[in-house]
């Protein structure tokens, strides 16, 4: 594989304050990988041997419960940190990295976690930044499976990924990665049914637009609105 080029690095949180020479090391010692849509990247509880980060695509971040239900419990844009489990003073993974479509990252040994972290500045800190926020984002799903009713966790979880990915399209804003509804009820704790069922009923009042792995969101106003969002 030729050699990967500083440029991809420029500018991402983590690097954004190093020199190019950093830069180099760094990318000297990534191995890049393509991952197709489906496939996983690590899995939940398996020996954390190296941290990634994402350069193309989105990976879905997906929790087992104890009885053997899966829950995606977040997704990861490109340029950013994940399966940080030294963060996390853990030597597991505590979740399954899968790609929710086509994506390329870059992983480095987790030996080399505490040289990143003391040597280049700025990395530990967007670093401990993302876990904080990805932390907050769970809270705030756990708080929505406590507290809301399905209709207003499904529409904010369309929300979640429209300001996340989101891209415009003739027809309104389409969800940028592959997403079916068995996934949007894996994010929201609720049937398959259910979910298909209001798809379904907004489809027809104008809301969203829905093919078999692709969301459009039409009227992003009325979706506010259902998600008891306050403005």
């Amino acid at each position: 594989m030729s050699k990967l080029d500083e440029s991809l690095l420029t500018g991402l949180p983590p690097f954004s304050l190093l020199e190019r020479g950093q830069i180099r090391e760094i990318l000297d010692q990534a191995l890049p990988k393509r991952y197709d849509e489906g496939n996983e990247v690590f899995h939940e509880g398996h020996d954390a041997d190296r941290f990634h980060l994402l350069l193309d695509g989105y990976i879905r971040v997906v929790k087992t419960t104890e009885g053997g239900e899966q829950i995606i419990a977040l997704h990861i844009s490109p340029g950013q940190l994940f399966g940080i489990a030294p963060a996390l003073n853990r030597d597991t993974y505590p979740a399954t990295a899968v790609a929710a479509s086509e994506s390329l990252a870059l992983s480095w040994p987790v030996r080399l976690w505490p040289e990143f972290t003391a040597k280049y500045e700025g990395f530990a800190t967007e670093s401990y930044n993302t876990l904080g926020q990805r932390l907050g984002e769970m809270q705030t799903r756990i708080t929505e499976l406590a507290t809301q009713a399905v209709e207003q966790r499904v529409a904010a979880a369309l929300l979640r990924m429209v300001t996340q990915s989101g891209r415009k399209v003739e027809e309104g804003i389409e969800i940028a990665f592959p997403v079916t509804r068995r996934n949007i009820s894996e994010m929201t704790g609720t049937t398959l049914h259910t979910v298909s069922r209001l798809l379904s009923a907004w489809e027809k009042d104008g809301i969203v637009h829905s093919t078999r792995k692709h969301i459009v969101v039409t009227d992003p106003h009325r979706l506010v609105v259902l998600s008891g969002v306050q403005g």
